[in-house]
């Protein structure tokens, strides 16, 4: 038994192509482009690289994009000023943080300071609430990309034990989230979890995200299940690897996502989909 591979760049080009559409549109009847402003905090370089991966695509499908770098010693006040500015700004439609942060600027602080309705990444109170109350508006973007990928290969997971590696708040509590509006039955383990193996070897679908390269494999899973890698480590020779070890995992699972090209491109179009979710409601509603 192989893998299908679930391809999440050619996903995210055919949505990219939509998107781009629809920009295309609005220009032509005179109407201004989608703005998404980007707030970088200091010099991480996998962050310096995200970064411009969603520059690029903005390019690419008509958005106006700002980029807001800092250095690290950038004082917290600064930061919440700029909010405060581009929640007031009507050409900007999304505000993204680029995660990580220094450790002296509070994370909740600044998220909650971003108006709810600019939150493309989902992360305000507001927007994590909606969502755990099953009325989600704008939701985080590497859980919605996976339902997205899911759905656009037709994987049927309503019914399915799912298991969820990681509880960060960033992936593993709103996938949780999404896996139960999608009719899962879910299951969320952490660091904390006693005896992992014996709830991998029951889930029809899991989804990793603890940033340890090569953690999952073949003899974790069950015959056919559907795995779903969302961490991204570098290895000491630079390459690039998950959070499973892919060519363990290959021959024994129905569908796996390879990395890089599987969710991480599904991230990145999810945060442009919700930009463009916010310019149509709040400014260009048909």
């Amino acid at each position: 038994m192989k893998s299908k591979i679930l391809n999440g760049q050619y996903i995210a080009n055919k949505l990219q192509l939509k998107i781009s559409k629809k920009v295309q549109s609005k220009l032509k009847i005179g109407k201004r482009p989608p703005g998404l402003a980007i707030i970088l905090i200091g010099s991480n370089l996998a962050s310096q690289i995200y970064v411009s991966k969603k520059l690029e695509v903005c390019k690419k499908i008509g958005f106006i994009s700002q980029l807001w770098k800092f250095s690290n010693l950038v004082k917290e006040s600064k930061i919440l000023n700029l909010i405060e500015k581009l929640n007031k700004d009507s050409t900007i439609d999304g505000i993204l943080i680029q995660l990580p942060i220094p450790k002296h600027i509070n994370k909740k602080t600044l998220f909650s300071s971003i108006n709810p309705n600019k939150d493309v990444d989902g992360f305000h109170p507001y927007n994590t609430g909606l969502l755990c109350q099953k009325i989600p508006y704008l939701r985080p973007c590497t859980p919605l990309g996976i339902i997205t990928l899911l759905k656009y290969y037709k994987i049927k997971i309503k019914g399915l034990h799912a298991v969820m590696i990681g509880a960060s708040n960033i992936v593993g509590r709103p996938m949780s989230m999404e896996l139960l509006l999608s009719g899962c039955t879910t299951t969320i383990t952490h660091r904390y979890t006693k005896k992992l193996k014996k709830f991998t070897k029951q889930a029809d679908l899991i989804i990793i995200a603890i940033g340890q390269a090569n953690f999952l494999t073949k003899k974790w899973i069950k015959k056919g299940a559907i795995i779903i890698d969302v961490g991204i480590n570098r290895l000491d020779n630079g390459k690039i690897v998950g959070d499973i070890n892919f060519n363990s995992i290959y021959k024994k699972a129905s569908y796996l996502t390879p990395v890089p090209g599987g969710v991480g491109p599904m991230t990145v179009i999810t945060l442009l989909k919700n930009t463009l979710k916010v310019y149509e409601q709040n400014y260009y509603k048909k």
